[in-house]
């Protein structure tokens, strides 16, 4: 039983006895760019809300900040804001390209990290490397859009800004004293050679709800002066009606001025119109970089700012110590601030003690292991903790405020201009019921700031390790009707809600089901839920109606030669991935049957349902020609009127997804199912063509389930282990090497688009085609999520000594993306020389969305910690080989 501080926290929170989850790291890095915010008549959302108006312009939805914390209800806002005394403007949002100005889509250029951080946001560590330098904003867009897809992305180390450590390193150190009370440390670190000033200005503002007609109370309190903010020397205090009183203000009593503004659109600056106030948003920002009289000189408004500044020798570090509380407690009613940073910060390193690698668990034997392979070297426990850690708090820092109605949204607000009548596209319309106010993980707070309903899946994987009460949570807010439609279908993500992603939903509620000790109402309640979404796939996903699927996109973007959710021939695309991916959907809900049956009998007939669906499909994927026997892989298949059928023959994760779709019944579960194991053998014995789906093994007579048979399994794998096709020293490729020298190149006849891409070869860095913005690629690179799905199948089903050899080397090298290697070197960090060698740098991984092929540099998103934060749960759950053992 855990008696760690933390964990009490969790149970206070989850049990509703103290709101320990009330605040926390909910605000997103960006806000601007994203669909909702978008109300453009061309449905170009990074056109219509740029990076050049955020400071300037209102949110309708959310907002953004660095290092930001929020209530729930994001209510309020607090955030850091820096200035160098040359940037042209404050530092107060991360800066990146927008999906059109980089060469590979959307790209965050600043240099930050996700130091530590506990569930309950008790102890938070942010850590940001800004240079002294102006920073190179033009550059960065210039040299950018000077680069085609063939070349990597223009970085921001490459201005040489960071040049003889001419840069400031700022941590942002956060602890709970109560629920909602936060002491909080900012440490600036000059780490240059000379003398160097910073301004730094912690924010605190109210997120606008009044100027849209939608929020009677909110528009009412500001009539009546029931909301504002006022300031003083040291001190801001926030009044509202949703949450009373808050306040910042220096711990020390040293008395920084407070400059306030409102959050107000600067409308005369960006349109030419009129102001709804003398004193908006951009106000402090001009103020301290222009020197104009831009503040409210009464100190009020809505936006306020505490204004540091730090004059800094060489190698001097500085702190500021301030508090943020509510209901406007004075500094000498609460604890001693170092005191509770002290306090908080041990907290967490009990915590870790607690979900961390044991001492007993040490790395696997390198004889076990081809020596090429990166993880082949061991690993330091030590260093696999740090990594975890990391990995963690990134997926802590990743929950966000995420607020969207869209019936609202496509209608407009009343006190606002109406969006176009006839806008150039159609997004998300059908949704009108979707309706979300939620704290969500997010794949990534800059480059995806929404959700994503795949990626949503492993986040509460992940996160079920340290918060299993949060990921419980989570899945019941996606299952709810609020997100899924009437007819069972689930929103992929944002930028358009009817793209279908794979079904992995039903395993993330199997997996965290299990974290949560076997809670039987959560996990009947989204069975219920699931049920929906399966038949929707059934319906919808099956047009040929003989139990081959379909389902287009299915989050692999460019995997394909063409867009397959929009192919450019007339005709139908059968996939292998689609069928493998509804057998795997349906051996979760059997999984999820059989055990609500131990408890519940009326489930068994359930259970039947999902077996025989499962048995329909493991027959038709052999049958249909998506097993290739000449190749011994599962294909794609298009299918043209008047034609023979197209075999798309690209060797990648489409052709491996099947083996997912496994599952193991022991004899004693068998035993407690009378009418489920009468119809196997009933149906079985009727349907003998059936039987193949399913086999006995060992004394035990435990029955598999498998979607592939032995021999099939031998040749798909000699594939996966083969240097020359998927197998690399990082994992996984998403595309068989194969392609470098073989491309495929599909044959189709009548295209609609010519100019259609309709070839595939192997791409193991960033994406050198425009599929779905360019910004990801599934062309050759290492991804996490099926890498992570693939070991978990093996290691649940297969006891052959290969299959563990092959489990055991993925999480090794998977690990070891992230482990300095025998080089001295991390192969995540790439071949720049300052994130190898310099220490500021080179202790601190990234997360990526996905990974070099060859080389294991991480590419797209750098802050991907969501289902990247996987690479936590391998470590935690390592074990050697000679724990491992084969089936009896």
């Amino acid at each position: 039983m855990s008696t760690s501080a933390e964990r009490r926290r969790l149970d206070e929170a989850d049990s509703g006895r103290e709101a320990w989850r009330d605040w926390g790291p909910y605000l997103s890095e960006r806000a601007w760019g994203t669909v909702r915010e978008d109300y453009s008549a061309d449905g170009d959302a990074w056109a219509y809300f740029p990076f050049d108006h955020a400071r300037s312009r209102c949110y309708r939805w959310s907002e953004d900040g660095m290092a930001g914390l929020s209530n729930l209800n994001q209510d309020w806002c607090f955030a850091l804001a820096f200035w160098n005394g040359r940037d042209p403007i404050l530092k107060e949002r991360v800066f990146g390209l927008a999906n059109a100005e980089g060469n590979h889509g959307e790209d965050a250029k600043d240099y930050w990290w996700y130091e530590d951080a506990t569930p309950t946001g008790s102890w938070l560590a942010w850590r940001y490397h800004y240079p002294q330098a102006e920073f190179p904003y033009t550059t960065l867009r210039e040299q950018n859009a000077a680069r085609g897809k063939h070349e990597p992305e223009f970085e921001l180390v490459e201005t040489g800004v960071f040049d003889e450590d001419r840069y400031f390193v700022i941590t942002a150190e956060y602890a709970k004293a109560d629920p909602h009370a936060y002491a909080l440390t900012v440490t600036v670190e000059n780490a240059g050679p000379e003398r160097a000033e910073l301004h730094v200005l912690p924010h605190l503002w109210l997120r606008n709800m009044w100027s849209w007609g939608r929020a009677p109370d909110i528009e009412d309190a500001v009539d009546d002066g029931q909301l504002f903010m006022t300031g003083a020397p040291g001190r801001l205090s926030a009044t509202h009606p949703h949450f009373g009183t808050i306040e910042l203000f220096d711990a020390d009593g040293g008395e920084p001025d407070a400059l306030l503004c409102e959050n107000e659109t600067n409308a005369v600056l960006l349109f030419g119109g009129q102001n709804a106030a003398e004193y908006v948003k951009d106000g402090i920002n001009d103020h301290v970089v222009h020197g104009l009289p831009t503040v409210n000189p009464r100190l009020t408004g809505t936006k306020g700012a505490l204004h540091y500044t730090l004059d800094l020798a060489p190698g001097e570090t500085r702190k500021l110590r301030l508090w943020l509380t509510d209901a406007g407690r004075p500094a000498d009613q609460l604890p001693d601030h170092q005191q509770t940073h002290t306090l908080r910060s041990a907290e967490a390193d009990e915590f870790y003690r607690e979900v961390g690698p044991q001492p007993s668990v040490t790395p696997p034997a390198a004889a076990a292991y081809d020596p090429d392979h990166a993880g082949s070297a061991g690993a330091d426990p030590a260093e696999d903790a740090r990594i975890m850690r990391q990995a963690y708090a990134g997926l802590v820092w990743s929950k966000q405020y995420y607020h969207f109605d869209v019936h609202r949204w496509r209608a407009g607000d009343p006190a606002q201009p109406l969006p176009p009548e006839h806008r150039g596209h159609d997004r998300n319309a059908g949704w009108s019921h979707f309706w979300a106010r939620d704290i969500l993980l997010m794949p990534d707070p800059w480059e995806y700031p929404w959700f994503a309903a795949w990626d949503l899946a492993f986040h509460c994987v992940a996160m079920a390790d340290i918060d299993p009460g949060f990921a419980k949570e989570q899945l019941y807010t996606f299952l709810s009707q609020r997100y899924l439609k009437p007819n069972g279908q689930i929103p992929a993500y944002e930028w358009d809600f009817d793209d279908v992603n794979p079904p992995v939903l039903a395993w993330a509620v199997l997996k965290v089901y299990r974290a949560n000790g076997g809670d039987h109402s959560f996990l009947r309640a989204c069975f219920h839920k699931l049920l929906l979404n399966f038949t929707y796939w059934i319906n919808r996903k099956d047009e040929g109606e003989n139990d081959v699927f379909e389902g287009g996109f299915l989050g692999l973007d460019n995997i394909g030669v063409f867009d397959r959710s929009n192919p450019p021939v007339e005709g139908l695309l059968e996939q292998s991935d689609g069928t493998g991916w509804m057998a795997f959907f349906s051996l979760c809900m059997l999984e999820i049957s059989v055990e609500l049956a131990l408890h519940e009998p009326i489930y068994e007939e359930m259970a039947v349902t999902f077996m025989e669906q499962y048995a329909f499909i493991a027959v038709a994927i052999n049958e249909s020609g998506l097993w290739d026997e000449q190749d011994g892989f599962f294909y794609d298949q298009l299918s043209q009127p008047g034609r023979p059928p197209t075999v798309m023959r690209v060797r990648s994760m489409v052709g491996v997804i099947p083996l997912l779709a496994t599952l193991r019944l022991d004899r004693a579960t068998l035993q407690r199912l009378p009418r489920f194991t009468r119809h196997l053998h009933e149906f079985t014995t009727r349907r003998p063509e059936y039987a193949r789906a399913m086999s006995r093994r060992g004394a035990a007579e435990t029955l598999i389930f498998s979607l592939v048979d032995e021999a099939q399994l031998d040749r798909v794998r000699a594939r996966l282990t083969d240097p020359a096709e998927f197998s690399s020293p990082h994992g996984l490729r998403s595309l068989s090497k194969y392609h470098q020298k073989h491309p495929f190149t599909a044959d189709l006849v009548g295209q609609s688009r010519p100019d259609s891409p309709t070839t595939v070869d192997y791409e193991p860095g960033e994406s050198a085609s425009g599929l779905f913005g360019g910004n990801s690629n599934w062309r050759g690179p290492v991804w996490f999520p099926l890498n992570y799905l693939l070991i978990d199948a093996a290691r649940r089903t297969h006891a052959r000594a290969e299959n563990r050899d092959l489990v055991q080397r993925m999480r090794q090298d998977l690990i070891a993306l992230f482990r300095v290697g025998r080089s001295g070197r991390r192969p995540v960090l790439g071949d720049v020389e300052l994130f190898q060698t310099d220490p500021r740098w080179a202790e601190r991984p990234w997360f990526y969305e996905y990974f070099h092929g060859d080389t294991g540099a991480g590419l797209g998103a750098a802050h991907q910690t969501g289902w990247t934060a996987l690479v936590a749960t391998l470590i935690r759950d390592a074990e050697p080989p000679a724990r491992v053992r084969p089936e009896a």
